[in-house]
């Protein structure tokens, strides 16, 4: 199979073409309880669907999917939840129950409850994760160096110890929380054409955390492209599947723009662009 593309068609006929344990990771919110209208089309074949992930994905790969659920006459559907246990029972590890936090939004909830303001980043695993690069960015409330001291144990004796120090950052909890919406979720005005994309840097925070450079980021619902673009961005090679012929076309042209100048922008086949390459603009999208 090409790397670097974006499949027209049902996600189940792309994987159909993936040898088992093809990718290194998985990136993806699937449409989930009807709470968007995705012109006509909705989340199928559940079941078929994680399976075949579990077979493409190789040992030591992760699967993020993030997910929430639906709020009818005050009763939450439960469907992340029996997502997240299916994806266990056909063997996956749970490797994480992340929480991403957003500004409360009426798309969810009831207005009888309190607002909403998360959905769950589930982390699965096939296996112990291969890669895992913990992002360190939450300021500790002091620094030091190590030391070593003394512990005097029930006998009365002394025990020698080390004692580790502290960096000025360390990693972060496992609530990650983004600001949404214009100006927030993405700086490409044409990605809002889509009704519910993901913030950029969700999409670059968990590609940094369980992918190296050089490896394959598959995004099965890909939507308005935001899992290719930020896997291009850093260095990884990457598939996305999107059923809908409208979003296809603007994950496209989002891959387009951002590319280096010099490159053909109707070139069909995607290429995959080093940290090297990537021009001024293509950072500012990261930190934005």
């Amino acid at each position: 199979m090409r790397l670097n593309e974006i499949k027209p068609e049902n996600c189940l006929d792309t994987m159909k073409m993936m040898d088992d344990a093809f990718v290194d990771l998985v990136v993806t919110s699937p449409p989930y309880d009807e709470m968007r209208e995705y012109e006509g089309y909705k989340l199928e074949d559940f079941e078929k669907i994680a399976s075949d992930l579990y077979r493409v994905v190789k040992d030591g790969g992760v699967v993020v999917w993030v997910t929430g659920d639906q709020t009818v006459k005050g009763n939450e559907s439960g469907t992340s939840f029996r997502q997240a246990l299916y994806f266990k029972e056909i063997g996956f590890n749970l490797f994480d129950t992340m929480i991403y936090l957003k500004p409360p939004r009426g798309a969810v909830g009831d207005n009888r409850t309190y607002w909403q303001s998360f959905e769950y980043m589930f982390v699965f695993s096939k296996g112990q994760p291969k890669t895992i690069n913990l992002i360190k960015d939450r300021k500790n409330k002091e620094s030091r160096k190590g030391d070593s001291g003394t512990k005097r144990l029930p006998d009365g004796s002394l025990y020698q110890h080390n004692r580790g120090g502290y960096e000025e950052y360390g990693r972060r909890t496992n609530v990650w929380e983004y600001m949404i919406g214009n100006g927030h979720s993405s700086s490409d005005k044409i990605a809002h054409q889509h009704p519910a994309i993901f913030p950029e840097k969700l999409a670059h925070d968990h590609i940094l955390s369980w992918s190296n450079e050089g490896d394959l980021v598959y995004d099965p619902f890909l939507g308005s492209g935001t899992v290719v673009l930020m896997a291009m961005l850093n260095g990884r090679n990457y598939l996305g599947s999107e059923i809908n012929a409208n979003y296809c076309e603007i994950a496209k042209e989002r891959l387009r723009r951002s590319r280096p100048s010099t490159e053909s922008r109707t070139k069909e086949s995607q290429t995959c662009v080093s940290k090297e390459t990537q021009t001024h603009e293509q950072l500012r999208l990261l930190e934005t």
